[in-house]
Order: structure tokens, then sequence, then C-alpha cells
């Protein structure tokens, strides 16, 4: 099968096409013929040799990528969830060794969900790992609920644009900061006001916050803890900007946390309900063939990304 390799930490160039034998399983994984691969930030930094580089140096090949959609082709002697031909996605084995890029993936069947019928390969690979942080931020961590205001920063991100959708969801009064170019996306998602970041400082325009989650870190923590109330929660991605968020918040009583995500299949099922619902729906601004993922990589780390880019088998 065709896979991409890591050569060695660096740019793209070391982005490597091999071919390898096609994986075997053990009893309690599927192997999936892989149809879509959603490209994050955590790629573009553990390629460089940041991000999850330093656990995963000793992998030879090193493949990366964790978030994939496809169909079943083999099932696990033990397994009585999946058959073969069922379409599936999830977000595979994080923090660890993903192998994502490659044509196909041994993935445990517990990372997995059944793909909704409803939604294309594209955008089930970009509700993974984005859509798993704003779940398990917002819901599991947080637990926001009915009736409380939420600010949600680069609300057009991957991560972002499900958090808008989550915290509506759960029933949160949504602010969401974006340029103003994504405006309309921020609002279409379910947003009750929009902030440009570029042109209004949000911490003027906010007060009585209950929830900030934020995915930029430096700063942007300590002006969010001034539009927060008191016994509030404030949630930072790891971004390398944000080790002293537990720190910052406990002075002005706010509860601060950092978290990375870890796969969960039962997460998956409730993103899965929420897709084929029409509650909640994937942004994909930019599709690559499987041959353009230097392209992919170039787009993420632009860092000017509406939504999602995936890449396509």
């Amino acid at each position: 099968m065709k896979a991409i390799a890591l050569n060695q930490p660096g740019g793209t160039e070391e982005l490597n096409y091999v071919s390898l034998d096609i994986p075997s399983i053990l009893p309690h994984e599927v192997l999936i013929k892989v149809r879509a691969i959603s490209i994050n930030p955590v790629d573009i930094k553990t390629r460089s040799g940041k991000g999850l580089y330093s656990r995963l140096a000793d992998k030879n090949p090193l493949i990366l990528g964790w978030d994939i959609s496809g169909t079943v082709v083999e099932a696990g002697d033990a397994l009585t969830e999946f058959a073969v031909g069922d379409e599936v996605f999830g977000m595979v084995n994080f923090p660890g060794h993903g192998q994502a890029y490659a044509e196909y993936l041994a993935a445990p069947a517990d990372h997995l969900a059944l793909k909704p019928a409803n939604i294309s390969h594209e955008e089930a690979a970009a509700s993974t790992l984005a859509a798993l942080t704003a779940w398990q931020a917002i819901i599991h961590k947080a637990n926001v609920q009915a009736g409380q205001r939420v600010l949600i920063h680069a609300a057009a991100g991957g991560v972002g644009h499900f958090a808008v959708q989550i915290a509506k969801h759960a029933g949160a009064w949504v602010a969401g900061t974006s340029s103003a170019a994504n405006r309309d996306l921020v609002m279409s998602l379910g947003a009750d006001q929009h902030i440009d970041y570029r042109s209004v400082h949000f911490e003027e325009a906010l007060s009585n916050i209950d929830f900030v989650l934020d995915t930029i870190g430096g700063d942007n923590i300590d002006r969010s803890l001034l539009v927060m109330k008191k016994g509030g929660t404030l949630i930072s991605i790891p971004t390398g900007l944000n080790e002293s968020v537990t720190q910052k918040a406990k002075t002005p009583g706010i509860n601060g946390y950092s978290i990375l995500v870890q796969s969960s299949g039962s997460d998956m099922k409730e993103l899965a309900k929420m897709l084929t619902n029409k509650e909640l729906k994937a942004h994909v601004s930019a599709t690559f063939p499987f041959d353009e993922m230097a392209e992919a990589h170039n787009q993420i780390e632009s860092g000017h990304t509406a939504g999602k880019a995936v890449v396509k088998l």
C-alpha cells in the first residue's frame, strides 16, 4: 500500500511516499480502507519536531495522521460492532502513533463510530480530532449548561467552528471571535455575537462569561480572564503558549485548564448522532488529493484555514 512516512523533523520535503505492506489486525481492531484524512495543526507541529514528535521519534516508519473516514475491509475476531463493508470514522490512537497517512489503517474498534449516511467521507474525516476536542472540552470538562454565556476564540477555525455548534447544542449563549471575512461563517454556525478580533478588543465588548475556549494562548488567556465570571472555566488547548493557564486563572477565581484530546469511540458516537440530525456540520474549505499532502500541510500552516482541510484518497 501507499503511505507517507516522515524521514526526520523538518519541512514538507520530509514527507516521503513509500510502499508498505497492508497492516495486519489484532482481534479488537478493524482494517480500514481509508477514503479521507483530516489535517490538523498537531500534524504540522509534529512534522516539524514539536507537537507529539518526542513520543513518536522511535517509530520506523513514522507515519503521521490520526483523523480518518473509510470502509471496513476486515474485522477482528473479537468484534461484533463492526463488519466488513461498514463505513466508519474516528480519531485513531491519539496521542500515540495514528498512522493515518496511508491507504489502509489498522484501528482499535473503540476509537471509531459508524459514519452517518448523510455526510461524505471528507466531512466525516473532518469531524474527528477537532470536533472531539470541542466536545470533550465543552461537555466533559466544562459541563456547559443551558443559559450560560460562552466565548469561543478562533470560532471559524477547526476546533472553533465545532465548538460554537456544540455550545449552542448545550443551550448556551455564544460569542465567537474571528476575522471580519469569516463573520458570516461564524454566525451561520449559530453564534449569537461575532467579534472581529482585528478591529474590536473583545474584553471591551463582553462581560459575565461563564466559559471560554481558547486555542491561541499567550496574552489571549490574560485578556479572556477579564471578561469572565468568578467561578467560570477557561480551557486552553495546548499551543505551547498556555502552560501557566491554571496559575493565571487561580488569582481571579477562575478554573483554568489545559486539555489534550483523547481517542474515544463513545464520544464519536455522540458526534455521529449530531451529524445525522444535522445539529453539527463540518465546514470543509479545502480538499487535496493524497499526492498533494505537502500542499495540505501548507494550507494548515498558513494559519488561515476556515474550518477544516481534508486529503481525499
